[in-house]
């Protein structure tokens, strides 16, 4: 899957502009890689393009331990947007993610999450 094609599937999924889409997907992919170990964002990081791949790869080795709530919270901090349109932006990243991605990788990177994040993406609908 290509940026652009990512980026337009985010924007059709949370209802926001195709800029914002931009913002939230670079925005959610380096905050995942910062949640994320370096060898599992490096693993994920390899299904996507460059221009995804790279935030992924932006995070320390260790992973850094934060709820779905800071999650939130450092992407709104990062795109300006509202608490509530950030959920819908990662909620419609981490689908589009799950697509672009092989499976096994993806199971593998929502498996370090919390469960909260899992339950992010099955309520989506």
């Amino acid at each position: 899957m290509k940026d652009r094609e990512f980026f337009h599937n985010v924007a059709d999924r949370s209802g926001l502009s195709r800029e914002e889409a931009a913002d939230v997907s670079r925005a959610s992919l380096q905050t995942l890689g910062e949640r994320l170990s370096g060898g599992e964002a490096r693993d994920l990081a390899a299904e996507l393009p460059e221009p995804l791949a790279q935030p992924l790869r932006s995070g320390d080795e260790a992973a850094q331990s934060f709820d779905l709530e800071e999650f939130v919270r450092r992407v709104s901090e990062h795109t300006g947007l509202t608490p509530t349109e950030s959920v819908r932006g990662i909620r419609a990243v981490l689908m589009t993610l799950r697509d672009a991605a092989v499976s096994e990788e993806y199971a593998e990177a929502m498996s370090q999450l919390p469960k909260e994040f899992t339950t992010l993406v099955a309520t989506a609908g």
